[in-house]
């Protein structure tokens, strides 16, 4: 959805290993080409930016499932003087009315993390849908959804986003549905692709064959081997979905205040940059560090995949 969700971020890709055996060793008869793909996955090297990366997600988490056990402040109430500085007690400081934003940043992560996983659910299962039916069937169908796709792809993703949810009106729901809605068109074209390379394997002509129905093939066989690179593309929706969340936060058309949500706490300090530089800087820093913690974590994924089709 950004340029940001697609450059490659935090490192370069995990390597993968050589073969267990080396050639000439004994015992050894095949070559690294040849290891099998699952022993190769076992083999990608845990790099430090990829630890970083979960162990930041897994904090970010945890936050959405219990926010109350890392914050004794409520979101809510006014805890300290307006605009405090970072101090021991306060950590991020405090904003305009003297709430806690730490409390708010830990507190909004449940509203930022649900609506991103809402909209990548969207643009997961429609486009998967779309894009399998569109290549298995071929002809009018795949020339009809992928005409669709490309209208989608045509209209920038925050604009579209705007325009679905100027419709359905603001709210998170409405905000993550606006965004899933923009991520079809990316989940439905590379289904497709990869769904049009596997169906003409071998094992699928063979499970027609065998007098297997379209449906039983195509989801007992086509798409759990067609989903891996869609699980990288997920990774990072989910990604882009947080930052496209929190920019209609920003905008207004997010939560009501004073619920807490990244892109509303972010917009509230725009005004105070000179005078308190934390009430924006530390959430868009948290914002930031997650983004990009899930673009590393699809970088991976990604890795992998290309990594078992060798």
């Amino acid at each position: 959805m950004t340029a940001l969700a697609t450059a490659p971020l935090l490192g370069d890709l995990a390597d993968a290993e050589g073969s267990a055996a080396t050639p000439g060793s004994p015992g050894s008869s095949a070559s690294p080409a040849s290891e099998p793909a699952p022993r190769r996955l076992r083999r990608v090297r845990l790099s430090p930016t990829l630890l970083l990366s979960s162990a930041a997600l897994l904090v970010v988490v945890a936050w959405a499932v219990a926010p109350a056990l890392f914050s004794p402040f409520s979101p809510y109430a006014q805890v300290a003087g307006a605009l405090q500085a970072p101090s021991l007690a306060h950590p991020f400081g405090t904003d305009s009315v003297g709430r806690d934003q730490l409390a708010r940043v830990i507190f909004g992560a449940r509203e930022s993390l649900l609506g991103a996983a809402l909209a990548v659910s969207v643009g997961l299962v429609v486009g998967v849908l779309l894009g399998a039916v569109a290549a298995s069937l071929g002809g009018v169908a795949d020339a009809v959804v992928m005409r669709i796709v490309d209208v989608l792809l045509a209209i920038p993703g925050l604009l579209l986003a705007l325009t679905v949810v100027v419709l359905l009106g603001t709210g998170t729901a409405n905000a993550a549905l606006a965004v899933g809605v923009g991520s079809i068109a990316g989940f439905a074209r590379l289904t497709r692709s990869e769904v049009v390379q596997v169906r003409r394997t071998e094992y699928v002509e063979a499970a027609y064959g065998s007098g297997g129905t379209f449906l039983s093939v195509l989801f007992g066989h086509i798409l759990p081997n067609s989903l891996r690179p869609v699980l990288a593309l997920l990774a990072l929706q989910f990604g882009g979905a947080i930052l496209a969340l929190s920019t209609l936060g920003f905008l207004g058309y997010g939560v009501t205040p004073p619920d807490p949500e990244w892109g509303m706490i972010i917009a509230q300090g725009r005004n105070l940059l000179g005078a308190a530089w934390w009430v924006t800087a530390l959430p868009g820093l948290v914002l930031l560090v997650v983004v990009l913690a899930t673009n590393r974590i699809s970088q991976v994924i990604g890795s992998s995949a290309s990594g078992a089709r060798r």
